[in-house]
């Protein structure tokens, strides 16, 4: 699957991933009003809502953005009906032949972690039969547990040609609460990164390795010292845009091949249409706003990477 998502990105020239994280607040009102004159304000109103959203967004991305990421909790707090728009938004974009980033986060040991492993990247055996749930094609996972934790994913990735991407230095503010503490004179974070170079070479695609990393945009200079830790894993970069991660910020996140990364925007493309910059589309044309938020942030990020 790194295969298919460095070639997309090659195809599109676009290393760019759209967040699917549909809060409700950026839900425009006649999506809402339909969606509750038929199924009341209830969780499945709700999730509705939701869907149709996702839908009309993908509808118009995805022959210019590669790959999607649905964060799964704005999803399970809408319960079991929430969940059934993610299982339904990850079918659809795969449709679409887009790559699909499950944000799920994961981070266990032993059966637990093999569990989540097969329910979101694997088959899970039922009788007879191997059966695929969530079925994204990667997955965020949490490396504090250490190895135990990890090597259930590697397996599965191995098995399925999926992949991993691995939490190393996250792009919220507090991250350095513990991703920055000095072991033996380094920064935890240098030291994860150390380990995601070691889990990735047991399973390559044919330059990038099945497990890669997360590493905020809000952090360049951090960026560019894991970017050598790990030349072989592809960097997820959160944090453009609205986190205040800055297109010239990222080029060291990358190779020089102009691959190795791929950048995430969430609700700066899915509610494009809130901001001045966008108004002029309207919340009835919000779509297409996303599309064009897109293709502006597709711009921005490749003028950077060219210059």
């Amino acid at each position: 699957m790194i295969n298919k998502l460095v070639d997309k990105i090659k195809k599109q020239n676009a290393p760019v991933v759209v967040g699917l994280d549909p809060m409700m607040k950026f839900i425009p009102e006649h999506l809402k009003k339909a969606a509750f004159a038929e199924y009341g304000e209830t969780l499945e109103g709700a999730a509705e809502a939701i869907w149709q959203f996702n839908k009309a967004i993908v509808d118009n991305i995805y022959d210019i953005v590669p790959a999607v990421k649905p964060q799964v909790a704005m999803y399970e707090q809408f319960g079991i009906e929430g969940m059934k728009v993610f299982q339904k938004t990850v079918d659809y974009c795969k449709s679409k032949d887009m790559v699909v980033i499950g944000d799920v986060k994961r981070g266990d040991i032993g059966s637990t972690s093999e569990a989540y492993a097969v329910a979101h990247l694997g088959k899970v055996q039922v009788g007879s039969k191997k059966l695929s749930a969530f079925n994204e094609d990667f997955a965020t996972v949490n490396p504090y547990l250490g190895s135990d934790g990890i090597n259930p994913f590697v397996k599965v990735c191995k098995e399925e040609k999926k992949g991993i991407f691995i939490l190393v230095k996250t792009s919220n503010p507090s991250s350095g609460e513990f991703q920055d503490r000095l072991i033996d004179g380094r920064p935890l974070y240098e030291l994860v990164g150390e380990k995601v170079a070691e889990w990735g070479s047991e399973c390559m695609g044919d330059d990038y390795s099945y497990v890669g990393a997360v590493v905020g945009a809000t952090y360049p200079e951090m960026g560019k010292t894991l970017r050598k830790i790990m030349p072989k894993a592809y960097i997820l970069v959160p944090g453009y845009g609205a986190q205040g991660g800055k297109a010239e910020d990222l080029v060291h996140f990358f190779n020089e091949d102009g691959l190795g990364a791929i950048v995430n925007s969430s609700r700066g493309i899915i509610a494009a249409y809130t901001k001045e910059q966008y108004a002029k589309f309207g919340e009835e044309h919000f779509a297409e706003a996303s599309r064009q938020a897109a293709l502006d942030m597709i711009a921005d990020i490749n003028g950077a990477l060219h210059k």
